[in-house]
């Protein structure tokens, strides 16, 4: 057994590979899809979040790369890889564009290192980090990316698993702080709202159950880690709907794109 197969836990669910089994991937085992359903039972449209927020990627990274000029991409709690993944994305705009992957799930490292291969213009690297690791994934992403220049900061779905408010604020401005001017923060998050009950219901059923324990924040909570920046339009909405081409329904999972 590899180090890697070593910290893999599969007696638990874990919530990257329950994102991976709600949108039809395979990197997942019995007890994911066993969580997976009973969450869902719990609230029905919960699998279309992942859905949603994995479209919501693919429009804010061509969004950067186009309209923004973005050619550096911090990609921190990748999750597994699936279908447009962050760097296929922008190099399919800019084939020179730079993306480093940052995550501590040793099921996400097994398969990065084999899946996530960039153009030959541009480059993909991978970083086995937690987010806490502030200054590790800085030096180490210094090594790929000119931090003197924008970077896009893509945090979705991962503050969540931070449970203190303030030490989560506290590590998006540090990152962000040491990003140049003209960089972006990209970031989703579960929100609890009063019209979405069902939510909170599985949230709790995943606490119990599974890891890593997720912290749900209030809509204007989540607004916060956009402070001192220029929200781009249409703001912090359901990620469903942050500059959807149709209209389709909100999701507990709010979203916004912010410029330094």
């Amino acid at each position: 057994m590899t180090d890697i197969e070593s910290r893999i836990d599969t007696s638990r669910p874990h919530t990257a590979r329950i994102w991976n089994y709600w949108t039809g991937g395979k990197d997942n085992y019995p007890v994911d899809r066993e969580a997976g359903d009973q969450i869902r039972a719990l609230h029905p449209g919960i699998g279309e979040y992942a859905k949603a927020d994995r479209l919501f990627l693919g429009r804010a990274v061509r969004h950067l790369a186009e309209r923004e000029g973005i050619r550096q991409f911090l990609d921190i709690g990748t999750g597994l890889p699936s279908a447009d993944n962050t760097h296929e994305v922008a190099q399919r705009v800019a084939p020179d564009a730079r993306v480093v992957y940052v995550d501590n799930d040793p099921l996400v490292l097994a398969h990065a290192r084999a899946l996530l291969v960039g153009t030959p213009e541009g480059r993909t690297d991978y970083l086995d980090a937690d987010l806490r690791d502030v200054d590790t994934i800085l030096a180490a992403a210094a090594k790929t990316l000119d931090l003197s220049q924008p970077v896009a900061l893509m945090l979705l779905g991962v503050v969540i698993f931070v449970e203190d408010d303030e030490e989560s604020y506290a590590i998006v401005r540090r990152l962000m702080d040491a990003l140049a001017p003209g960089s972006h923060l990209v970031l989703s998050h579960t929100v609890t709202h009063p019209d979405m009950p069902d939510v909170d219901a599985a949230v709790a059923f995943w606490n119990e159950h599974g890891t890593p324990k997720l912290t749900q924040r209030t809509p204007a909570a989540v607004a916060r880690y956009f402070d001192g920046l220029e929200l781009l339009e249409p703001g912090l909405v359901s990620c469903s709907a942050w500059r959807a081409e149709t209209t389709t329904p909100d999701v507990a999972m709010y979203a916004g794109v912010g410029r330094r």
